[in-house]
């Protein structure tokens, strides 16, 4: 049995999850991170993707989130998201919404820097669209 650990999701608008879990996948803009009870110290950034949660219970809850950063601790994980919904509450229109606004900053962009994590960003919301569409 997989030792527990409290996660909290946490949006500007508010709170989203505060529970004790098993298991929480992230995904960490260096790649997928799987963070469980004990997990060394750390700290990442998180890109555009879904956030997997395993309770204690056992039972799953997945969470879109548009980037942010997340604070690992043995004893927790704390994920500070730009923005998260719950998956089932995400909607086809609010992702292509996201996009349609991304690829405008992008037309008004001046800089290469800027343009070009615009661009990233449209391209891991199209795949994102990709795979909450299929679920």
């Amino acid at each position: 049995m997989a030792d527990n650990f409290n996660f909290e999701l946490v949006s500007p608008e508010r709170l989203l999850l505060s529970e004790m879990v098993t298991e929480v996948v992230i995904p960490a803009t260096e790649g997928e991170m799987t963070v469980m009870a004990n997990h060394a110290p750390a700290m990442t950034t998180i890109k555009p993707g879904i956030v997997s949660v395993r309770s204690s219970g056992g039972s799953k809850q997945d969470y879109v989130v548009f980037g942010g950063f997340a604070d690992i601790l043995p004893t927790g994980c704390t994920l500070l998201a730009e923005s998260a919904v719950a998956v089932e509450d995400l909607t086809k229109d609010e992702l292509t919404r996201r996009i349609e606004a991304a690829k405008k900053e992008l037309e008004d962009a001046l800089h290469h820097e800027h343009k070009s994590r615009l661009e990233h960003f449209i391209m891991e919301l199209t795949h994102l669209r990709g795979i909450v569409q299929q679920d």
